[in-house]
Formats: C-alpha cells, sequence, structure tokens
C-alpha cells in the first residue's frame, strides 16, 4: 500500500467543515507500518513508574509492542505534579509522535482540548473517555474496562476464604474506575455469603504507601482478614500490613504476587488473587489495531471478561490458596458473567 501524508492544515480544513469522522480518519491514518517505518508511539504516565499495577502494566504492554511490532517507543514520566500534565502532552502533541497514549481521567479534559488542534495525530485514553456525545473527537479513542466482572469473582472468594465474616477495600479515590472495582467485589462477595460484613475505606490518595498500610492495620485489628486495595501505590502499604499480619489479600491491576514473587516472596505469598485490569494488554491490542487499520477512534471502547481485558490471577498462589472446589465454582461463575446470565454491578 502506497503511504499517504496527510497535513494539518487540510485536516483542519475537513475538521471545520464537519467532514472529518471517525471512518475518513480511519482512511487517513491508513499506512504500511514496517521496521523501516515504524509508526511512533509515545506513553506518557502521569505519575511515575514502579506501582506495582497500573502504570507498570501500561509500560509492559507497551515494552511488549515495541519488541514485536513495527512500532518506535517512548515513556515519559511526568511525575506526580499536575501542573507538569498540560505542558507535557503539549510537548509531545508538537513532537513526531503518530500516537500519543495516556491515563487515567486525570487527563482526558487535557486531551480533549489538545486533540482538535492536531487532527492528524491519534490519541488513546486508557481507563477513562471523554464525552464524545458533547464533543466529537475523531482521532480520539477511550479505553474503559468492566473490571466490576472480575471483581465480582474475586469478593466471591474473598467471602467463601474469610473466617472472621468481614473482609476490607480501601480504594484510592471514590472515582468511577476505582468504584468499578468495589461494586463487583461487593456485590459477588454478598452472592457467596449474604452475611458478610464488607468494611470500605477511601484514603484520598494513590501515592501513600504509609496511609495505605496505617488503614489496612485498622481493618484487620477490626476484624476483617481478607483486604481488598484498589489504591495504586497507597495500596502497596495495605499490602505489606496484611504480609505482617500473616492474613489474605486481594492484588489490583496487576498479578501482583508475580510482581512481588523475586523481591518478597512473604508478600507474594499472601495475595491469593489479583483482579487484573489488563492495561498493558489492551493497549497492545489497540496499537496492533492501530497498524493494522482497525481500531476505531472517535469513541469509547469498553473491554471485559468476554475480550479478557479483565479477570483474576490463577496462578500458583491461587492454586494454592483457594481449594479445588472452590475455583471450580469460581471458573462456572466466570462463564455465567462472559454469558450474561449473571448480572454484574457497574459503577460506570
Amino acid at each position: 500500500m502506497r503511504n499517504l501524508t496527510f497535513t494539518r492544515r487540510a485536516a483542519l480544513a475537513l475538521a471545520s467543515a464537519g467532514l472529518l469522522s471517525a471512518v475518513s480518519v480511519t482512511a487517513v491514518f491508513a499506512q504500511e507500518y514496517t521496521k523501516d517505518n515504524p509508526l511512533k508511539v509515545v506513553l506518557v504516565i502521569p505519575g511515575n513508574l514502579g506501582d506495582k499495577s497500573f502504570y507498570d502494566s501500561a509500560a509492559a504492554g507497551m515494552n511488549k509492542a515495541a519488541a514485536e511490532l513495527p512500532i518506535t517507543l517512548k515513556i515519559i514520566e511526568t511525575g506526580n505534579d499536575q501542573t507538569s500534565w498540560q505542558p507535557a502532552l503539549a510537548d509531545v502533541s508538537e513532537g513526531d509522535y503518530d500516537v500519543i497514549i495516556s491515563g487515567p481521567w486525570t487527563i482526558t479534559s487535557f486531551v480533549a482540548e489538545l486533540a482538535p488542534q492536531f487532527p492528524e495525530k491519534k490519541y488513546i485514553i486508557f481507563d477513562d473517555a471523554p464525552d464524545f456525545a458533547a464533543t466529537p473527537l475523531p482521532n480520539v479513542m477511550g479505553v474503559t474496562y468492566r473490571t466490576s466482572t472480575a471483581a465480582y469473582l474475586a469478593g466471591y472468594a474473598a467471602a467463601k476464604l474469610s473466617t472472621t465474616g468481614k473482609i476490607g477495600e480501601i480504594l484510592g479515590m471514590e472515582i468511577g474506575p476505582v468504584l468499578e472495582f468495589a461494586v463487583g467485589f461487593e456485590q459477588g462477595a454478598k452472592a457467596a455469603n449474604p452475611d458478610i460484613v464488607v468494611v470500605r475505606a477511601v484514603s484520598d490518595n494513590f501515592e501513600d504507601p504509609a496511609k495505605g498500610k496505617e488503614i489496612a492495620l485498622a481493618q484487620l485489628a477490626d476484624g476483617a482478614d481478607v483486604i481488598f486495595p484498589i489504591a495504586g501505590g497507597t495500596g502497596v502499604g495495605a499490602l505489606q500490613a496484611v504480609r505482617d499480619a500473616g492474613k489474605l489479600a486481594v492484588g489490583v491491576d496487576s498479578d501482583q504476587a508475580a510482581i512481588f514473587a523475586d523481591t518478597d516472596a512473604a508478600q507474594a505469598d499472601v495475595i491469593f488473587t489479583s483482579v487484573e485490569k489488563k492495561v498493558g494488554q489492551s493497549l497492545y491490542d489497540e496499537i496492533a489495531q492501530t497498524i493494522a487499520g482497525t481500531a476505531v477512534y472517535g469513541q469509547a471502547v469498553t473491554l471485559g471478561l468476554a475480550e479478557n481485558a479483565v479477570g483474576i490471577s490463577k496462578n500458583a498462589y491461587y492454586e494454592a490458596k483457594v481449594p479445588a472446589e472452590l475455583r471450580a465454582e469460581l471458573d462456572a461463575l466466570e462463564q455465567k458473567i462472559i454469558s450474561g446470565e449473571i448480572k454484574v454491578d457497574t459503577a460506570m
């Protein structure tokens, strides 16, 4: 296929005329990408890598894409200073990149502001989406996740494994993507044991391990014997508290037991499963589809169990901590959720 060119002036003219639809953007962006003519991708992290969950998953998926697909990749960490996020996105928009990836909800407004100014660029927001109905953004894709469907399974297992009848949740903030985990976890727990007590706490922070540990210690002291932190870096402190108490934990975003296995075996051992939001895999898939010309921009893409974009970790720790009978029950529940027989609550 012959490479196509498209100037910003021409794109702006079409956009102003209302002719730049999602379909036309797909055609305009059509390219044949090769090692010698790679797709140029940048991942902007509005924070820092090392959270052992959300951002690390995004980076891992993109590094896999760089190794296997005809792309070049740059990863930029902007740190936690929110005033740096918009300038960083503006800089890469001005730069020589074809696809700009960032997330979550904290950067959505910045992308929505910048994308119309750079219609020849593609933007992927992970874990959030702008209001496409209010503002058409044909060169933007929002990737959202039905994590409640996987969290249901973890909550069910947590309630079954609890010996005290009390389990805890720690939320980084009460926002949609976090509540999406919580509502599924709570529904699954109640399905397993209608009398289970689920204690919810909010840290109002994703970067404070000390606070996470403090909250988890309070929940453990109050009788909770399974803790589910949905709080990024703050949750790492909660996991440490569970490790020290010898209780059980549910990891979040990534297979956190696997992440800790080589550096902290005791920590890995208490994480009997994780609710995986497979950000990295979903970004890999969307980049592969962008290269193939099949990716859909201009709308939100919602991914769940059926798309293998979320799930629970079924690793050696899961095999050891979760009895075979309960594992079989969870497999059956998973299929019922995928088929629609079980309707899982959502915060989306």
